[in-house]
């Protein structure tokens, strides 16, 4: 945990004293020193933007729409929101390795002479 100043130390004592005991002794379960009530919330996956500084709701909408096709599965589109989240906020390596699989397939194919 980061090194709180006095300032935040009693700012912390406060905030633990006024909440109720149930959420203290949950708080102490897992140990005061360790919770740190500043911590700021992590983006919404929906405001997290790529490079081009679109969100991923933006991407899948736009590639959704550049292929125009009207009968794409729900599992479809859920493949593809998964993939532009997992890529754009770097959730794990699975969907690099997926994307990076895709490519590699893709010349594979073209260097076969294959689509």
């Amino acid at each position: 945990m980061r090194k709180l100043s006095p300032e935040d130390e009693k700012r912390k004592k406060a905030i633990f004293d006024g909440m109720s005991p149930r959420r203290q002794k949950h708080i102490l379960k897992k140990g005061y020193e360790e919770w740190d009530p500043f911590i700021e919330p992590k983006d919404p996956i929906d405001l997290r933007m790529n490079k081009s500084k679109r969100t991923a709701i933006e991407l899948t909408r736009e590639f959704l729409a550049g292929r125009q096709m009207l009968d794409d599965s729900n599992a479809f589109r859920q493949g593809v929101w998964e993939m532009c989240v997992g890529l754009i906020s770097n959730y794990d390596d699975r969907y690099k390795g997926m994307y990076e699989f895709c490519r590699w397939y893709s010349r594979l194919m073209e260097k076969e002479g294959r689509k």
